[in-house]
């Protein structure tokens, strides 16, 4: 933990709404000129895209699982290490995963590269100078036997679906955007099960915030669901751990957020279609706090 060099954390799985709350981090971090490291959890995967195809084919005959949310497939350890290297000193080692040819093109014309989409860059410093490391991605408070990335966060965000609409995403996703069948993606689904279980819910038991979305149409079977519900078909839970250490304004928001109300002493429900309006207004003093204490 820093007040000189915060670390901040969102974890939610892809789909969850981590695109959602790193938007609004971004609209803070512009508003209040705070200059951000930003690192991408894909960056810490272990292998590469064409490495990960061969690794998934030499577990299935081996009869094991294999998936990007266990750890045998990402490098927990140096995400620990650059957690505990930017709180020390503000620096540390990131690198990129090239997910399209745009981002590719960019990375090459940067690094005077030849990479594809698919690959890593390769590693280098944070820059210098920076205000706050803000992570998103899939395991910014894994703890293992062998690690502990929670313990270097300062602020660390949850952002997940109840788990129905999360298949639901991801079904509609790979099919619409990649072409698996139906059968393929139940199949993903069930292979990254343990791992799930493992090693990403037991994150949100960490986080300082949760934003839960939680439709209220029937996703009872969501291997048939033929359309993603709408925000405006969804509560977003915002579940506070420690209200008192965030000093967290209940009336304040309550007044400022429409429709909204307490359903516990730490727990905010507001409208799916606040959810993006809700965490700025949440998150900004927060942030602001900490950016404070750095000058304590």
């Amino acid at each position: 933990m820093s007040k000189k060099h915060p670390v901040v954390a969102v974890t939610g799985s892809s789909g969850a709404g981590t695109t959602t709350v790193k938007r609004a981090f971004e609209h803070i971090f512009y508003r209040d000129g705070i200059n951000a490291a930003v690192i991408e959890g894909d960056s810490f995967h272990r292998y590469d895209r064409k490495e990960m195809k061969a690794e998934m084919a030499r577990a299935a005959e081996e009869h094991r699982n294999l998936s990007h949310f266990g750890p045998e497939a990402n490098r927990f350890d140096l995400l620990q290490e650059l957690f505990a290297s930017y709180g020390e000193s503000g620096g540390g080692k990131k690198r990129y995963y090239i997910h399209s040819q745009e981002e590719a093109d960019e990375h090459n014309a940067r690094l005077d590269t030849q990479l594809e989409p698919g690959q890593f860059t390769p590693w280098e410093d944070v820059p210098a100078g920076t205000d706050l490391l803000f992570y998103e991605g899939l395991h910014g408070l894994v703890v293992t036997d062998d690690v502990d990335v929670a313990k270097h966060v300062d602020l660390g965000v949850g952002v997940v679906p109840i788990v129905n609409l999360e298949w639901i995403q991801k079904i509609h996703r790979d099919n619409a955007e990649r072409g698996y069948s139906a059968e393929a993606i139940v199949d993903t689904i069930m292979r990254r099960m343990p791992d799930y279980i493992r090693h990403i819910t037991p994150q949100f038991s960490l986080t300082d915030i949760n934003f839960q979305r939680v439709p209220t149409v029937d996703t009872s079977n969501p291997f048939i669901a033929r359309d993603i519900p709408t925000p405006d078909e969804s509560f977003v839970i915002i579940r506070f751990k420690e209200p008192e250490k965030l000093d967290v304004d209940f009336p304040y928001l309550l007044n400022m957020i429409p429709d909204s109300f307490m359903s516990r002493r730490n727990t905010m429900v507001v409208p799916g279609g606040k959810m993006g309006f809700s965490m700025e207004i949440i998150l900004q003093p927060i942030i602001e706090r900490m950016m404070d204490a750095r000058q304590v």
